[in-house]
C-alpha cells in the first residue's frame, strides 16, 4: 500500500504543477499585444502541452486514489474522505474549466482580463490545502 500512496502523491503533486502554471500562460496571453501573432501562437502551443501533459499526469493520480479508496480501504466511511472527494470534483473541474479556457483563446474567443486569469490562478493552491489538510490531519 505504501507504494501505491507514494506514487499517488508524486502523480498529485506533478498534476497540479501543470494546473499552478497553465493559468500564468493564459495570464501572459491576455497581456500580449495586438499584432503579435508569434508570440500568441507560442504561448498557445506552451498551453495545449502543458495541458495535454497534465491531464496525462492527472489520470494515474486519480486511478491510484482509487486504488487506495477501493482496494485497500483507505479512509472508507470517514468523514474526512467525503469532503476530500469533493475537493477531487472541484480539482476535476477546475481542470476542464482549464481546458474550455484554452479552447476560447485558441479561438480567440477568449474576453478574460490578465487579472482574472491571475484570480483564476489562485484556486489550485486552496484545493491542493484543502486536500492536504483533509488527507493528513482528517480533521473529521
Amino acid at each position: 500500500m505504501l507504494w501505491v500512496k507514494a506514487f499517488h502523491i508524486v502523480f498529485v503533486a506533478s498534476w497540479f504543477a501543470g494546473l499552478f502554471y497553465l493559468p500564468r500562460i493564459y495570464v501572459n496571453l491576455a497581456l500580449v499585444p495586438a499584432g503579435s501573432d508569434a508570440e500568441r501562437a507560442r504561448l498557445l502551443l506552451m498551453a495545449r502541452k502543458l495541458l495535454r501533459f497534465s491531464t496525462m499526469l492527472a489520470v494515474p493520480a486519480l486511478l491510484l486514489g482509487l486504488w487506495l479508496w477501493l482496494g485497500y480501504g483507505v479512509g472508507r466511511g470517514a468523514g474526512w474522505l467525503h469532503a476530500k472527494l469533493v475537493v477531487v470534483l472541484l480539482v476535476i473541474g477546475y481542470h476542464h474549466a482549464c481546458a474550455v479556457l484554452l479552447r476560447k483563446l485558441e479561438a480567440g474567443t477568449g474576453s478574460r482580463s490578465h487579472t482574472w486569469y491571475r484570480w483564476f490562478n489562485e484556486a489550485p493552491v486552496l484545493l491542493l490545502l484543502a486536500a492536504v489538510v483533509l488527507a493528513v490531519v482528517k480533521p473529521f
